[in-house]
């Protein structure tokens, strides 16, 4: 985390903390460690049987075990979920996304 985004976190501020990537995992449970100081609820997406990681946030959603590199894959299906149930809470319609053109302009 850099300055300028870490001064964003204050508390009650949402945060999702990807932890699938075993090479940044220690970095990972740092910056989780330094938004829950500034009372974020954080949010953790790690693997299945990964018990650590519960122990740093508030909520956590496990994905099945994979290698580094179709880990961050199955990541994305909470994080759609989150998004598309986020959208209907606001009230969005989540059919017909604002300013989506029906065209794609190739060149």
């Amino acid at each position: 985390l850099k300055h300028g985004t870490l001064a964003l976190i204050e508390e009650g501020v949402p945060v999702i903390a990807l932890a699938t990537q075993e090479d940044v995992y220690d970095k990972m449970i740092s910056n989780i460690r330094e938004v829950k100081a500034r009372e974020a609820i954080v949010i953790g997406i790690g693997m299945k049987g990964d018990e650590e990681l519960s122990k740093h946030v508030d909520h956590t959603i496990y994905v099945p075990r994979a290698n580094k590199f179709i880990a961050p894959i199955l990541a994305v299906v909470p994080l759609q979920l989150l998004a598309y149930y986020a959208a209907i809470t606001r009230g969005a319609d989540v059919d017909k996304p604002r300013n989506l053109a029906k065209s794609v302009t190739v060149e």
